[in-house]
């Protein structure tokens, strides 16, 4: 962004969700800080926390705003906040994030430079790499969906960055890591659906956002770099039914009838195999949680999607 144009440069509103995370939660608002976009403000919402977080966090940065619930309302739900009150205060961008992230301090300027270029575009994400390890390690360059056992799939992940996913493009999804969401698309489009515990929330958002006339947007000179869920409990039973159950949910909502044929044959194919790796770290339990979740999202009565525009949001405290 240039001198001139800092000036009237829109107003970003940054929403880090926090659950029991508060030691990465302030190394994530240490690195949000440090970004050179001048019209940024930062959000916590405390997701129900028991740890001190909404406490750390009023201590070592008073100029960050803060909402705080009583009980964990889920990514989506604790999200929603962040969001309506962002719509509310008449921010022109939302940014959702993790609480598990390092920005580059030029992310924010790369963003908003690639999302002023069109305004149908109406979520642009960056490049991601794993934060531990080599850095150079691409974690996400944008996402693709596939109606395999796993609907989503991250590009380039696991490959070192050769540069060869350095050209700015439309992608089927951006992953929640991070994203930068153009105002009159969240409009348009409605909150993110609380009905997904866990995963393919963003997904989803970006499957009906493009439904509303918008385009999902990757933008590689923006970079950041993801701890990848040390907080949602890696491949354990109560996760793994979670992903299951959002995936068939997603499944239901989107596939067609090639998707459906498609995601059974190869959730079906990936039983077994699934079995045989697991087995020998003693976590078929993970397995068999995650197969009962397919069940349960194949047999539960849906209500439709969040659309129109969101309510208010309540009083965020400073």
């Amino acid at each position: 962004m240039t001198p001139a144009a800092r000036g009237d440069a829109p107003r970003v509103l940054g929403i880090v969700l926090n659950f029991n995370g508060r030691d990465l939660t302030l190394a994530t608002l240490e690195s949000l800080l440090a970004l050179e976009y001048p019209s940024l403000d930062l959000l916590v919402v405390d997701n129900g926390s028991t740890d001190g977080s909404d406490a750390a966090v009023a201590e070592r940065f008073p100029s960050v705003r803060r909402l705080r619930t009583e009980e964990n309302l889920g990514i989506s739900g604790g999200l929603n906040l962040g969001f309506r009150y962002g719509l509310e205060a008449g921010h022109d961008f939302l940014m959702p994030m993790n609480n598990d992230i390092e920005v580059a301090p030029d992310l924010l300027d790369e963003l908003v430079s690639a999302a002023s270029r069109d305004a149908a575009i109406g979520c642009v994400g960056p490049k991601c790499y794993y934060f531990y390890g080599d850095r150079r390690r691409i974690w996400s360059a944008g996402g693709r969906l596939r109606f395999r056992e796993a609907v989503t799939r991250e590009r380039g992940m696991g490959e070192l960055d050769r540069g060869q996913y350095d050209v700015e493009r439309e992608v089927d999804y951006v992953n929640g890591a991070l994203m930068l969401i153009r105002r009159d698309a969240m409009l348009a489009t409605g909150l993110w659906d609380p009905v997904y515990q866990v995963s393919v929330e963003d997904a989803d958002w970006c499957v009906r956002m493009k439904r509303a006339g918008f385009r999902c947007w990757y933008a590689p000179r923006a970079r950041l770099w993801h701890m990848v869920s040390p907080t949602t409990g890696g491949y354990r039973a109560g996760r793994t039914f979670r992903t299951g159950r959002s995936t068939a949910i997603f499944v239901r909502r989107y596939a067609g009838l090639l998707g459906w044929l498609s995601w059974l044959f190869w959730a079906a194919i990936a039983f077994p195999a699934a079995l045989l790796r697991e087995l020998p770290r003693r976590n078929a339990s993970a397995v068999l949680a995650k197969y009962r979740g397919f069940a349960a999202g194949l047999r539960e009565a849906l209500p439709p999607p969040p659309a129109g525009t969101p309510r208010p949001a309540r009083r965020a405290t400073s």
